[in-house]
């Protein structure tokens, strides 16, 4: 198995972010989203900021601290995207381009995330920040 790249936890925009360490090429494959796999009606019952929905029936709730994942932020312009490998239960997330080191590592979250959690409070994503910016 190949090295991964190095990340780091630090303060972003908006709390937490998780940040490359080093350069990370386009289409390399740079942590797991890992936590308990649990049912969508356990994950109802538990709530939470990390559940991370697998299908209709499983989410992975990712709310330990081994988790370095969990601290990836929602961007609307995106440098990484998920896959999920229903087969053996995993999440995945890849550079979806070049990646200089410092870079906040993101991903879109999805329309439902974002019409429940995201657009409520107002996104914190660079692109969003950036055009709040602009008609200041």
């Amino acid at each position: 198995m190949s090295k991964l790249p190095k990340t780091n936890v630090k303060k972003s925009s908006a709390g937490l972010g998780l940040f490359a360490g080093e350069d990370i090429p386009k289409d390399t494959f740079i942590i797991e989203y890992t936590g308990e796999k649990i049912t969508t009606d356990e994950s109802d019952r538990r709530g939470g900021q990390y559940l991370f929905t697998l299908n209709k029936k499983y989410v992975i709730d990712g709310k330990g601290r081994d988790n370095k994942a969990r601290y990836i932020n929602h961007s609307c312009r995106p440098n990484c995207e998920v896959e999920i490998d229903e087969d053996d239960w995993t999440i995945n997330v890849y550079s979806k381009r070049n990646i200089k080191a410092g870079e906040e590592l993101n991903y879109n979250y999805g329309k439902a995330f974002w019409r429940e959690h995201v657009e409520p409070k107002g996104c914190k994503c660079e692109k969003c920040r950036g055009a709040l910016r602009k008609t200041s």
